[in-house]
């Protein structure tokens, strides 16, 4: 008996040694990564103050894929079919851009910015409609496939088995059997819900169908913090639809305890459908190892006649730079005369809060917008959080009422804007798979405009002296959810 307790107490020193050894090889790693500090006391703080369980969430969230080029052939893909041509355009950018507004050409750093770190491509003969909520956007969607000859590319972040999810898959399995090569990609958190007969069913008819880097032991820890987050639907080259809204019957109905689901969308037609084709290319090369010819989507491209400049911009772990946010960093800290933001979920980085607070302080006219109820309550108290200081620099808060307000589009100098998937926030910017579609143009601007001044019809403003005497109870809720903002 008391040789078996010797050995426990033996095993148990053994254990402890070897679990701080761990503990400080880990705290070391974290360290050498070079991270955001904030970002990296966060980390160490969860390993070293909750035992055992900071381990675990840190291996399942923390790894900084980025850095350690997990994606490499991906991104590798995607530098090889782009770097040439961008690097034409940016040497013919002064004269591409020559004939435009001079609002449009005070932009060009903008342009060249997605050039050099992204390789996003200017197109110029493009048509924009600009879509709210899923009533005009899924009709729009379905319309599109409907009337496909050749080819759907449909790639979302969730896709659900409900009635508007049936109503997507029994079109694209019609379009499939007449000789409609289909094509689909989901994310394999996101569409959690996505059931074995569904997938089967698509497949018999023809449909191939890929899932985003499934989660599965034992590679589940590397995988299921980098989501694939876009939304994109290329139809045979000449439509193609980029913004917030995923295939659920809610963005359609909303939610009961939240009310209407309020988003935006795009259809897109010209130059820049190709570019977004691009996108979903790399995604399905990766994805199937099927390696498509983007050049293909050229010979269907739409000449609408009408010139609009668009950038197709791409983000994720598989690129050297957190492309979208330096877009909006660079917009917001170069503004003249106006930043209107919405966003459903606001958890920026020191550089892009400071960027909005010396713009307000600057003279510019920054106004943003947050929904007062959210599906995420942590994601909401997070957001919470940085409203204080933004109103103390003189930006403008609005609370959206009437629903959960899910758009994410930026709006700068009534000329430059930005309608995708990528929400204001460390994982959209840092983790996740984004896309958007960076716009050049004084007549799309005013549209959006005009969108903004109609959701502002549905807030209350904060007013600063007003929300500080909010609750004791509610600030710490929101300094607790603010911690955990660099972490997811």
């Amino acid at each position: 008996m008391l040789l078996a307790g010797n050995i426990l107490s033996v095993l148990k020193n053994v254990f402890a040694v070897l679990y701080l050894i761990t503990v400080f090889s880990v705290c070391l790693m974290i360290v050498f990564e070079n991270r955001n500090p904030v970002k990296t006391l966060s980390w160490l703080l969860v390993i070293l103050f909750v035992p055992g369980a900071g381990m675990i969430i840190y291996a399942l969230f923390g790894r900084n894929y980025r850095k350690q080029k997990m994606y490499s052939r991906k991104s590798m893909a995607d530098s090889i079919r782009l770097a040439d041509h961008a690097n034409r355009q940016m040497k013919l950018l002064p004269t591409v851009i020559a004939s435009e507004s001079e609002a449009v050409r005070s932009k060009d750093h903008l342009i060249h910015l997605m050039l050099k770190n992204n390789r996003s491509l200017l197109t110029l003969d493009n048509r924009i409609d600009l879509l709210v909520n899923g009533k005009e956007t899924f009709p729009a969607m379905l319309d599109a496939i409907a009337s496909a000859e050749h080819y759907v590319h449909l790639e979302f972040y969730r896709i659900e088995p409900d009635l508007l999810g049936t109503e997507f898959s029994d079109l694209m399995k019609r379009k499939a059997r007449e000789g409609v090569k289909v094509r689909v990609i989901y994310d394999d958190v996101g569409s959690w819900n996505i059931h074995k007969p569904y997938l089967r069913e698509m497949r018999a008819a023809g449909v191939k169908i890929f899932p985003f880097m499934p989660v599965r032991f034992p590679s589940f820890s590397s995988k299921i913090n980098y989501r694939n987050h876009r939304k994109i639907l290329v139809v045979d080259g000449k439509i193609g639809f980029v913004g917030g809204l995923n295939i659920a019957d809610k963005y359609i109905h909303g939610l009961p305890v939240l009310g209407p689901w309020i988003d935006t969308h795009l259809k897109l037609e010209g130059e820049a459908v190709a570019a977004l084709d691009r996108v979903f290319i790399s995604d399905w090369d990766f994805v199937s190892g099927e390696e498509l010819h983007p050049e293909s989507s050229l010979d269907h491209v739409v000449r609408t006649g009408n010139r609009c400049l668009v950038q197709v911009a791409s983000s994720g772990p598989d690129t050297d730079w957190a492309t979208i946010m330096q877009v909006y960093f660079l917009a917001i800290a170069t503004a003249k005369s106006s930043i209107y933001l919405t966003s459903p979920y606001f958890s920026p980085d020191e550089s892009l809060l400071t960027a909005l607070k010396t713009a307000s302080l600057s003279g510019v006219d920054v106004r943003m917008i947050f929904p007062k109820y959210s599906d995420s309550i942590i994601s909401n108290w997070n957001t919470r959080s940085y409203i204080a200081e933004l109103l103390e620099a003189g930006v403008r808060i609005f609370l959206y009422e009437n629903g959960f307000i899910h758009s994410k589009y930026l709006l700068v100098d009534n000329v430059f804007s930005s309608v995708g998937s990528p929400n204001v926030d460390v994982r959209s910017f840092d983790l996740d798979f984004e896309v958007t579609a960076l716009i050049y143009d004084d007549e799309f601007a005013g549209r959006l405009g005009v969108l903004f001044a109609e959701d502002l019809k549905n807030c209350n403003e904060v007013i600063l002296s007003e929300w500080t005497k909010r609750r004791r109870r509610d600030r710490y809720k929101e300094s607790m959810a603010r911690i955990f903002g660099p972490l997811y």
